[in-house]
């Protein structure tokens, strides 16, 4: 089935190191925008076995949230997450989203200390997020994801140790561990205390190998679940399936064409359906397949490959281009090792012979 991505670009405040599509939350235009997201859920008419609210600050809109979910066609299997800031989620706002279907959380907590916390501009505590999490287990929330962000200013091996012991004893299903990244012109670029490359990869290795001893496997590059919680919804794009966006500044993969909306809330609010471009109508080629599928621990299989027309022979002879110690080769197929995600683009781009830049602009 179809996954459904549901862009709410509001938030209470912009962080200096965000580069997503977002605008300052305003209660008369996030009632206005869901009209809108309403519209296309209705326009477009399928049934979805995941359901994914991201921002923005979703959570910031937490009953515009549940206005759009009584419209939307689900069951009880299907997977629903909505994005939330620790700031933002309240008992009584947990419970309404609870009860509207929702059963999934991705909290942006990014760090459980809070110097590292008020380094990048957050809002909240390390008590706060810990009380919020709390409160979504009250409310009924048994799959309970958390952001951490790794390589921000004055964050060590130590330190993010200390956020994954915190969080190891909150009930947690699932941990996406991001890196930091700078976009041109981010005012967080700037500032002092941020570690280079090298401590960055040790901050990285530090964080997956404590989070694996707390029982949570690594199933991507950046993401982590108790076994039988990883996000189903978020596989969708790394396997290549199919997965519509609502919304400004969403982007789908659709009737197999990838086409996206402009980031322009005015724009989507104030048509009957929401303008899309296309970005490409051709099926997935197998540098656009590969470079997603390779960012997944199970890696990419020999009879995936041949699918597309390149046999196992030519890979074996593009994984000669790759260090050893980078990747694991089986009689089955070829996966990128944790060490070597700290280099994957680089990676990925000998394996697919084609330029890494090339294809995520095709993918994004």
């Amino acid at each position: 089935m179809t996954g459904l991505y549901i862009h709410i670009p509001f938030c209470l405040q912009k962080c200096p190191y965000c580069d997503f599509y977002s605008v300052a939350y305003d209660n008369s235009a996030a009632y206005a925008y869901a009209d809108a997201v309403i519209r296309n859920v209705l326009h477009y008419n399928e049934r979805y076995d995941t359901i994914y609210f991201g921002g923005g600050t979703p959570s910031a809109a937490w009953w515009d949230v549940c206005r759009i979910m009584g419209k939307l066609r689900f069951s009880e299997l299907t997977e629903i997450t909505v994005e939330a800031n620790p700031d933002t989620l309240t008992r009584d706002s947990l419970s309404a989203m609870r009860s509207s279907g929702v059963n999934r959380l991705s909290v942006g907590v990014q760090s459980f200390s809070n110097a590292e916390l008020g380094a990048i501009g957050r809002s909240h505590t390390s008590e706060d997020a810990q009380n919020a999490i709390r409160f979504a287990r009250e409310s009924g929330f048994e799959n309970i994801s958390v952001d951490l962000m790794l390589g921000i200013p004055h964050q060590t091996p130590a330190s993010v140790r200390r956020s994954i012991k915190v969080l190891s004893g909150l009930d947690i299903t699932h941990v996406s561990a991001y890196m930091l990244k700078l976009e041109d012109g981010r005012s967080l670029a700037k500032m002092a205390g941020i570690p280079d490359e090298n401590m960055t990869a040790q901050i990285y290795l530090a964080a997956a190998d404590a989070l694996e001893k707390c029982g949570f496997v690594q199933y991507e590059v950046s993401n982590f679940a108790i076994p039988s919680f990883e996000c189903r919804h978020n596989l969708k794009y790394w396997k290549s399936h199919e997965y519509l966006g609502i919304g400004a500044a969403s982007h789908s993969y659709f009737g197999d064409e990838r086409f996206c909306v402009a980031s322009d809330v005015d724009e989507f609010v104030n048509s009957a359906v929401q303008n899309v471009v296309s970005i490409d109508k051709e099926p997935v080629g197998f540098a656009d397949y590969a470079m997603l599928k390779l960012r997944l621990t199970e890696g990419l299989s020999f009879a995936e490959c041949a699918k597309f027309g390149v046999k196992k022979l030519d890979m074996l002879k593009r994984c000669k281009l790759v260090p050893p110690d980078y990747l694991k080769i089986s009689t089955e197929g070829v996966a990128i090792t944790r060490e070597g995600f700290l280099v994957s683009n680089q990676i990925i781009g000998k394996l697919t012979s084609k330029p890494i830049e090339q294809v995520i602009r095709n993918n994004e």
